[in-house]
């Protein structure tokens, strides 16, 4: 594996230039209300495909601007050429580089750049994670109340809307506090660094957190559905996921629990009698 985490250094490497080099000097597009894209995705995911292509020909990837190549080869390469788009498209240096590699589903690999602070988190499975060469692990907070949580919200949120704020409402008032930052795979990294405690998002893509769950279980955290099962690393499909140390993770997984009992009760609270 030394070539192809080589290869994953070169290509968060050469997208940060890209990305560094637009910054500021690009306009977007919208892919839906609130999701866009700008000129920087597409040259940072060409770049790297080309690498990707030059050293790997046989292996599949999945990349987020229109990216796909699915042959049955075990290995496939995750890409997201800009993670926080939209902090990157209003000049916010808030945004990152994410790739890994995965065999037969399983990651292997997996890197994230913050191109703006020049933070590379590494990590191999099996072999720990790190922070620009040093070795990184999740804190030891072990209560909610003390706990400084991440989250996001997705793009399509009007439907959901109530349901999101009533779970963030659940989440602040047992917590220490929440920041929203707007890159889920800085949000993972900073997990697994132990500058977050805890974690959760919905709606979210392989692309955004393949190699930020690489990252933290590397740096001894925890990663699983609102449900607190197995997490489906390539799976496009009940797209949620908790992240945290670990030991604040049952109580996380209470609280979304809890809020999602109560949205229901108000949801048929609210809905109109049957007519008779």
């Amino acid at each position: 594996m030394r070539k192809e985490f080589a290869i994953l250094q070169t290509c968060l490497q050469t997208a940060g230039q890209i990305a560094r080099r637009h910054l500021g000097k690009v306009n977007y597009r919208l892919k839906s209300k609130a999701n866009l894209v700008t000129q920087a995705d597409v040259a940072c995911q060409k770049a790297m495909l080309q690498i990707i292509r030059a050293n790997f020909p046989q292996h599949d990837f999945l990349a987020e601007e229109n990216g796909l190549k699915n042959t049955g080869s075990p290995w496939r390469w995750v890409i997201d050429p800009i993670d926080g788009t939209t902090n990157f498209a209003h000049t916010m240096p808030h945004f990152s580089i994410s790739v890994a590699l995965a065999c037969k589903n399983d990651i292997v690999l997996g890197g994230v750049y913050d191109v703006c602070t020049d933070e590379l988190f590494l990590a191999r499975k099996g072999k720990g994670a790190t922070l620009n060469g040093k070795k990184i692990h999740v804190s030891t907070v072990n209560k909610l109340q003390d706990a400084l949580l991440v989250t996001g919200f997705p793009y399509e949120r009007e439907k959901q809307i109530n349901e999101l704020l009533a779970l963030f409402k659940n989440f602040i008032l047992s917590c220490h506090d929440i920041r929203r930052l707007g890159s889920a795979a800085l949000d993972l990294c900073w997990v697994a660094a132990g500058r977050f405690d805890g974690y959760w998002e919905k709606d979210l893509n392989p692309w955004d957190v393949c190699a930020g769950k690489l990252i933290l279980e590397e740096a001894g955290g925890k990663i699983t559905d609102y449900r607190g099962k197995k997490w489906q690393t390539l799976s496009l499909f009940g797209r949620q996921i908790l992240a945290s140390n670990g030991k604040i993770h049952r109580e996380m997984c209470d609280i979304i629990k809890e809020g999602s009992l109560s949205h229901t009760a108000a949801a048929r609270t609210r809905r109109p009698a049957a007519r008779v």
